[in-house]
């Protein structure tokens, strides 16, 4: 069917735009970036359906959106039990721990600036690059103060290090997971990208790095930070939830969200160990056994320590991130069966070639963000070697570095050094972004030549 030029598909663009217009403007209208695409998403649908319909196919419809729903569903779960593994090991400590450690050290600004891009990059590619970014944002801040210019410069390399990291691992940017979840890069294969990733981070950060100064920082209070009981082993559960998740997929082809599910029982499991361990502690403390003990206003005693519940952990994710991804997802599912993402495909991966093509992804990722438009390319399926998958992978990841609201962590970093890191600081850097942007494309060539044969 040609519907490309039906006036149910002219208005779905529009409506998408409108949307999407919304959502680049969120930290000025204040409007959370899932509302719009949601109710972007249904209209669209709708008028799919009306389209159909028009020309006698009633049915079909159905079964496309059937399609859209199960991918945003295979990604909600995995992201559900990924996020709340984070907020767990966050709410055991594990993130204040280091936070702290690296506040403490006395260590120069030069050197905090290196140490926090490096453990970025080596962080991102488990605990996904908003998460990192959001947890070492506060030691640049805390350790920056009043100097603004190292503040800025800090949140870039964290942004661009953490945009790097994930980038070579399904679990560190939601772009990397879609394609591993495709079944178009195998997970080994992913790690052809450090390299290249690599390089990326220390091409910017060299060139940011003679901006900053080695003076040492002025005095930041000494903090303290203690690790929960029990925060190894929910470390150690989320390494096995993730071999899980790797297994599941290679060896059994199922698709890996099921390992992460199954993980996600054995971390509810343990959970069940910790309230009742808490419970216990508690009633003891109230019997009189501990002297951790405060009287409420009606009289009675209660515990200062908070029983662990897992749901709490839950209710913490990402909802609105969450909610967007569906309005994405079947935003684009619904162009899609208008027949743009085909007429798209053969624009840009024909004319204009596959190499052409994938760099120009990470450009308009920076722009428009890299989840539509990696979407959108999956979506396109276009006939492509190993080689051109990894790139675009690499493309999409690390493009979006290049303005400060291209990624969800430059975007969450904003909100955290708000009024000092901002959009134009980031601009101002641009250039050097681009720079190792470049670089990482080059050595992407040099490093996996063989993988673009067909």
């Amino acid at each position: 069917m040609e519907l490309t030029t039906h006036w149910a598909g002219l208005l779905a663009i529009a409506i998408f735009i409108a949307a999407y217009t919304l959502v680049i403007f969120e930290e000025n209208i204040h409007l959370r970036k899932s509302k719009p695409v949601i109710v972007a998403a249904g209209f669209i649908w709708m008028l799919v359906a009306f389209a159909y319909a028009s020309v006698g196919n009633t049915h079909e419809a159905e079964e496309l959106i059937g399609h859209s729903l199960l991918e945003f569903v295979e990604l909600f779960l995995f992201l559900l039990a990924a996020m709340t593994y984070v907020n767990t090991m966050q709410e055991r400590g594990i993130f204040a721990v280091l936070r702290v450690w690296l506040i403490n050290q006395g260590f120069s600004l030069r050197k905090i600036f290196w140490y926090t891009g490096g453990i970025a990059f080596l962080m991102s590619p488990i605990a996904d690059n908003l998460t990192t970014a959001l947890v070492l944002a506060t030691v640049i801040i805390s350790v920056g103060g009043n100097n603004h210019r190292f503040v800025v410069l800090g949140c870039i390399n964290i942004v661009v290090a953490a945009n790097a990291g994930g980038a070579f691992s399904p679990f560190g940017d939601i772009t990397t997971l879609m394609v591993w979840q495709q079944g178009l890069v195998e997970f080994t294969q992913f790690f052809s990208l450090v390299v290249p990733s690599l390089v990326n981070w220390l091409v910017t950060a060299t060139i940011l790095s003679f901006a900053v100064s080695t003076a040492q920082p002025d005095r930041v209070h000494e903090e303290e930070a203690h690790l929960q009981y029990g925060a190894w082993v929910v470390v150690a559960l989320f390494m096995v939830t993730i071999a899980m998740a790797v297994s599941v997929h290679n060896f059994l082809h199922l698709p890996p969200v099921l390992g992460m599910m199954t993980g996600l029982g054995f971390l509810q499991l343990f959970g069940y160990f910790l309230q009742r361990r808490d419970s216990s502690e508690n009633q003891q403390i109230v019997s009189g056994t501990a002297l951790n003990i405060t009287t409420s206003r009606n009289g009675n005693l209660e515990s200062n320590k908070t029983v662990y519940d897992i749901y709490k952990n839950l209710r913490r994710v990402e909802w609105d991130t969450l909610m967007f991804f569906y309005g994405v997802i079947l935003c684009v599912g619904g162009l899609g069966a208008f027949g743009y993402l085909a007429l798209l495909s053969e624009l840009m991966y024909t004319d204009l070639g596959p190499t052409a093509t994938n760099i120009l992804v990470g450009v308009v990722s920076a722009i428009v963000d890299n989840i539509p438009v990696m979407f959108a390319v999956l979506e396109m399926n276009p006939e492509m070697s190993l080689g051109q998958w990894l790139l675009v992978t690499l493309t999409a990841g690390v493009g979006g570095s290049m303005l400060s609201i291209g990624s969800a962590a430059g975007v969450a970093v904003m909100g955290q050094a708000r009024g000092i890191y901002t959009f134009f600081a980031h601009l101002k850097w641009t250039w050097a972004i681009a720079v190792g942007y470049g670089a990482s494309i080059a050595v992407h060539f040099m490093v996996n030549g063989d993988a673009f044969r067909l």
